[in-house]
């Protein structure tokens, strides 16, 4: 007996794809909306959550503001992520490794380099401050009214800067410098031409001269005179010069052979006293042979005042020894010329002159000269014929 088996038919399976699709049809729209809604929700959270960690900071270096977005929660990273460096010497307003805030105003303030140089010293470092004036402040360098500071102080510091400070001192002292006499002559009627007579003698006045000396380090560079004054007037040198005409004299027709004899014994002897040099003839106290040699006041430690007060002058001052030849005397000197006994000097001593000449080359070039006539005149220069 046979088992009777159902027919099988597609009536199931149509029937679930049906439903299927008819579901898929009837929710299409639901599901594009819901993801839709999903992807939308998902970049909300990502915006919130970007939005969130996202910080604006300001950068203030050396006084250039700079807005900056991050994300970084740490100084040091944000930093890094600027490719802003920093040397050990720089300041900031903050720890490196501090958290950051949204709306933080971080300042850093660079240090440059500075080199020093005062009071015979260098020194280096580096600084943060703003001008030079500040820079010494820090250094706790102090500063008078006299001395010099290179760069100025207000001078702002950028870069490498060398800055110089110059010590200035001031130091007024008193020089005192002889005021010469002038030597007048006046006629004089009562005596014979040719005699003088002193009236009055002369004595050099004192000038005191307030000198000025700037001394930059300790090292002098300037020196001026800021005032001077009169400590002693100076008392001129009065000469009566004779006018009186010699006497004739007395002619004896009677005379006897002693008495003529006496008289060209006189004259004679007149005669030997007096030259003609130059154009000029002249009377003279003695004659010597001297030594000669020539000085300059340009040379080291030559002053140009003499001994007897005057100002050395070419073509007139000599050197003597006021023992041999006295001050004030002319003479004239073979080969030289009349000159005027005015200086004296340490190694002129005994028959030795030495003439003076302005230029240095001259004195040197004139050498030594041994065996010269001098003819020791007097207090008045000859005059011309």
């Amino acid at each position: 007996m046979g088992i009777f088996q159902q027919e099988e038919t597609h009536d199931s399976k149509n029937s679930s794809m049906s439903f299927a699709l008819r579901w898929k049809h009837e929710n299409l729209r639901q599901i594009s909306t819901a993801a839709i809604i999903s992807i939308a929700v998902t970049i909300m959270v990502l915006l919130l959550v970007n939005t969130n960690t996202r910080k604006q900071v300001f950068l203030v270096v050396d006084g250039q503001v700079k807005s900056i977005q991050t994300h970084k929660s740490v100084l040091q990273e944000v930093l890094e992520e600027q490719a802003i460096s920093l040397k050990p010497e720089d300041q900031i307003s903050m720890s490196l490794s501090g958290p950051l805030q949204d709306g933080d105003k971080v300042v850093i303030d660079r240090a440059f380099p500075v080199q020093l140089t005062a009071d015979g010293a260098k020194e280096n470092w580096f600084t943060t401050k703003d001008t030079v004036g500040d820079v010494l402040k820090e250094k706790g360098i102090s500063l008078k009214d006299t001395d010099k500071v290179t760069p100025a102080l207000t001078e702002s510091i950028a870069g490498q800067t060398d800055i110089r400070i110059v010590r200035v001192n001031r130091q007024v002292v008193e020089r005192q410098e002889r005021l010469p006499f002038r030597v007048i002559k006046t006629a004089d009627p009562s005596l014979i031409a040719g005699e003088v007579r002193i009236v009055q003698k002369g004595t050099p006045g004192v000038m005191v001269q307030h000198i000025e000396k700037v001394y930059h380090d300790g090292e002098m560079v300037s020196m001026r005179m800021v005032g001077k004054e009169v400590q002693t007037k100076t008392l001129d040198k009065v000469i009566a010069v004779g006018t009186k005409k010699k006497p004739a004299p007395a002619v004896v027709q009677t005379a006897d052979v002693k008495l003529a004899g006496t008289v060209k014994t006189n004259k004679a002897a007149n005669s030997n006293n007096r030259a003609s040099k130059a154009g000029v003839d002249f009377s003279y106290k003695k004659l010597i042979q001297v030594s000669t040699t020539a000085y300059s006041a340009n040379e080291p430690g030559i002053g140009t005042r003499t001994a007897t007060g005057t100002r050395v002058t070419e073509g007139r001052t000599i050197a003597v020894d006021p023992n041999v030849i006295p001050l004030g005397w002319w003479v004239y000197i073979e080969g030289v010329g009349f000159r005027r006994a005015e200086d004296t000097g340490g190694a002129i001593k005994g028959n030795k002159i030495d003439i003076y000449y302005d230029s240095v080359k001259r004195a040197n070039s004139f050498g030594r000269k041994s065996g010269l006539k001098v003819y020791v005149i007097g207090p008045v220069k000859p005059e011309l014929n």
